[in-house]
């Protein structure tokens, strides 16, 4: 008998992150900031008093697992639906029986889907009945933003606890804990794994413990004993069980990296060029994307204070444009750090806000007779006339109404101090003292 097969005998053919799922929250991995000594979804456990509740986080960070221990520790019936699968029908069945169990015995029911977000409003709509007159209690679990995939009804009846990435010293507790359990675990083999193969299949288990707990498996099952019947688990046999994982670059990453790369625009060179770099080449995202939201900050975040931040972001699309990618990516990266190393000013932002908002306290606006059109016979015969000609005046200014008479005083672009900006501000200053 070889020793996966040995190995299906004495685990049933259940694979090991199967059998190691924690059982209750003493065997819980993580998450101590809500399922910690005293925290608020740790004593609604243990008391079996859960309420209707969203589990927001990222793969593998325990959101299942926590699931399967509240239906380990309720008195009621736990029904699990996969989002995927599961139709309106499916629901209102789990319905229907949660009505029957509630009247005749008294019982509640908890309803655990999973994958909330791939549920569409209509099927999320048939679960609000229930959830509002206390049905059945609704567990939701979502790797998605939930303010972008469920519906806000939903949210505000429910406890939202969003759960934490795990680390590769989380991932490297639970193999510990499989190579000493002797039932559950591989405590049954004469195993003898190397710290640095731990390690290794940890950092690259990107905090997923299933993926850790797979990977040792996978390497304890497939690598040959020795003539002592012990198995040793080397460096080089984890490197060959586990491999560098893809990163998941769903809707709601993306929009939080595109996010992160504008705020970081206005503050930090080194996260700026970081986030760039991360998303076209870790999670594929379009150059393109970062192009143009650098073209918006060089106006909304530079603006004035240094308008060749512009001048380089267009110069970013075109180089992008006539040469791709990688060729464009020092263009690029060029653009971005000019950009945040340039003073900032939001004054152009603020100028269209409050023009905007005079825009929406006006009726209507009349053109000023002087500013007029005179390019026809009878302007003049009209009183399209009065217009001073700045270049006919030192430094080419003249003090003039520009603006409607009910708005002639309003000033909407107000320069800072920054960069280029200075010198405009001393130009309005001067300006406003003729």
């Amino acid at each position: 008998m070889d020793l996966f097969s040995f190995g299906q005998e004495q685990t049933g053919g259940r694979l090991l992150a199967d059998r190691m799922r924690p059982e209750n929250l003493d065997e819980y991995i993580g998450q101590e900031h809500i399922v910690g000594k005293g925290k608020l979804l740790r004593r609604a456990i243990e008391a079996d008093q859960v309420s209707s509740i969203l589990l927001y986080g990222p793969p593998g960070c325990g959101k299942t697992t926590l699931a399967h221990i509240i239906s380990k520790s309720t008195q009621g019936e736990f029904v699990r639906l996969n989002a995927v699968e599961a139709s309106v029908k499916d629901v209102r069945e789990v319905i229907e029986r949660a009505q029957s169990n509630k009247a005749l015995y008294g019982t509640k029911t908890i309803l655990f889907l999973d994958e909330v977000h791939r549920f569409n409003s209509s099927r999320q709509d048939a679960l609000l009945p229930a959830v509002e007159k206390g049905t059945i209690i609704f567990i939701g679990a979502t790797t998605e933003n939930p303010f972008h995939y469920v519906n806000g009804a939903l949210i505000s009846r429910s406890t939202l606890f969003q759960l934490e990435a795990l680390t590769s010293e989380h991932s490297l507790l639970a193999m510990k804990r499989a190579l000493a359990d002797e039932q559950r675990g591989l405590g049954f083999m004469q195993l003898q794994a190397d710290e640095d193969a731990l390690q290794h299949i940890a950092a690259m288990a990107n905090g997923d413990i299933r993926r850790a707990l797979n990977a040792l498996e996978l390497a304890a099952m497939t690598t040959a004993p020795e003539p002592d019947g012990s198995v040793h688990l080397t460096l080089e046999v984890a490197e060959e069980s586990i491999r560098r994982p893809t990163v998941k670059a769903d809707e709601s990453t993306q929009y939080d990296v595109l996010s992160a790369f504008h705020k970081s625009i206005r503050g930090s060179s080194d996260a700026a060029l970081f986030w760039f770099l991360y998303a076209v080449e870790k999670l594929g995202m379009d150059p393109m994307t970062f192009i143009r939201r650098l073209i918006a900050a060089s106006s909304e975040d530079i603006g004035l204070a240094n308008p060749q931040a512009m001048v380089q972001a267009v110069s970013a699309l075109e180089a992008y444009r006539n040469h791709g990618w990688p060729e464009a990516k020092l263009n690029i990266a060029q653009a971005i750090l000019f950009a945040v190393e340039s003073p900032k000013s939001n004054a152009v932002v603020m100028a269209i806000d409050n023009a905007m908002n005079t825009i929406e306290e006006l009726r209507s606006a009349e053109v000023p007779l002087h500013l007029r059109d005179t390019h026809y016979k009878g302007a003049l015969k009209l009183g399209h006339e009065g217009y001073k000609y700045p270049h006919n005046y030192p430094g080419h200014y003249v003090k003039q109404d520009y603006l409607p008479k009910e708005i002639s005083r309003r000033v909407f672009y107000e320069a800072t101090e920054q960069g280029n900006e200075a010198k405009i501000r001393h130009n309005q200053e001067l300006r406003r003292k003729q």
